[in-house]
């Protein structure tokens, strides 16, 4: 690394740092951290003051290259963080203290997996290590000056995320989700006849009643999905948060901003029933080697479409493609019987102040043993009728 001086800012708008030069910064293609990605939430107002979500982004330059980068938000609430802590931010409430705003350095409203650092790749793994810490520091001064309550990295990379549990002063949370990975399967029948007897028969039964029900499916990307398309998916979108009374945040425009940015890392699944009339859709993205479901809706209940759109067709597309796993979003045990599997998850938090150190910390060993016994339960439901994951992998956060 370089002897001349690291220049650290931090930015409310994205569009202030050059697109090219941050996505440099990006390994495996990951679109969630990709400028056009975050930009159109901030350019299409899905983030702000509204949502709580103010963007405050780290950058890092070296000699007026841009070497590291954090994505950052100011929050506000916890809305869209799915890392759930509003029995602390009652405990601070109680006593007087505000637990907002706070910082938080994750993908609005997305429990992904991915990079939280972003570090220049010509640099030596010991030297982005280095940077990275650097960048802690910041962020640590940066919270201290503002008076914000600490600082979240939630759901960051497997590495990332160890390289932040030897910190003394992050305390480290678990969760668990369900993955499916990618066994070199050839075509959605190899992966199937990797499961038990009983499961194989029972998803091809709720594929084979949409069939008869005249329910066809469309894997779109941003090249070919049309404008139609997006506002019928938008559609959907928001009605599956108007009907669990809940808030919707991104919209029709985003959603074709991303597609016509990255069109490749875009699959919109849609179906249409006998008349051809688009009844339901799920939206993913991917990455070099990762397939991320993300939003799912539907003009009307139909039966088993939810399995189909969100998990089956994510699935033949992954091995159509080669990826390696697909993250279908967080929570539900129902996907075990679909071919996914446990994986335990982790988030790194900094408090700038923290009143109840012993309660916290008996509450993230707690915690962590309650995690650690549903992933087993979980694990013990395998679909798979010889399981071959690596167990220990599984545990592993990323």
């Amino acid at each position: 690394m370089s002897d001349a001086p690291f220049e650290y800012q931090f930015h409310p708008q994205l569009a202030e740092l050059p697109a090219e030069a941050w996505n440099a910064l990006i390994d495996d293609g990951n679109p969630f951290v990709n400028h056009h990605f975050l930009n159109a939430m901030e350019q299409h107002g899905c983030v702000g003051e509204r949502y709580g979500w103010l963007p405050c982004h780290l950058s890092v330059h070296q000699q007026q290259r841009l070497v590291a980068a954090v994505p950052l938000y100011i929050k506000t609430n916890s809305y869209g963080e799915f890392v759930f802590d509003h029995s602390w931010a009652q405990a601070w409430h109680q006593v007087g203290l505000p637990y907002f705003p706070k910082l938080v350095s994750a993908v609005p409203y997305s429990p992904v997996t991915g990079p939280r650092f972003l570090v220049a790749s010509h640099l030596s793994a010991r030297q982005q290590s280095e940077l990275i810490e650097l960048c802690i520091e910041q962020i640590q001064q940066f919270a201290q000056q503002h008076n914000l309550s600490g600082w979240h990295i939630l759901f960051a990379e497997k590495t990332q995320q160890a390289g932040l549990a030897t910190h003394a002063d992050m305390l480290i949370r678990h969760d668990c989700h369900f993955h499916w990975f990618n066994r070199h399967y050839g075509t959605f029948d190899d992966f199937l006849q990797r499961l038990t007897p009983k499961k194989r028969k029972n998803i091809r039964q709720e594929r084979a009643q949409l069939v008869k029900n005249g329910i066809s499916l469309r894997q779109l990307d941003g090249y070919s999905a049309s404008d139609e398309d997006w506002e019928n998916f938008s559609y959907f979108y928001h009605k599956t948060f108007s009907d669990k009374m809940s808030l919707a945040t991104f919209n029709t425009a985003f959603f074709k901003a991303v597609a016509r940015a990255l069109p490749d890392k875009v699959l919109l699944v849609l179906a249409d029933n006998a008349s051809g009339e688009c009844v339901g859709g799920a939206l993913m993205y991917r990455s070099d080697t990762v397939l991320y479901g993300r939003h799912w809706g539907c003009k009307e209940e139909i039966k088993f479409l939810h399995f189909e759109a969100c998990y089956y067709q994510g699935i033949d597309y992954a091995i159509q493609h080669g990826l390696e796993c697909f993250e279908p979003g967080a929570g539900g045990e129902h996907k075990i019987a679909r071919g996914f599997v446990p994986v335990i998850t982790q988030s790194a938090h900094w408090l700038r102040f923290n009143p109840f150190a012993q309660g916290i910390q008996q509450f993230l060993t707690d915690e962590k043993a309650m995690i650690e016994n549903y992933y087993a339960e979980c694990l013990a439901h395998s679909p798979y009728a010889q399981e071959s994951v690596n167990i220990a992998d599984n545990k592993k956060p990323g």
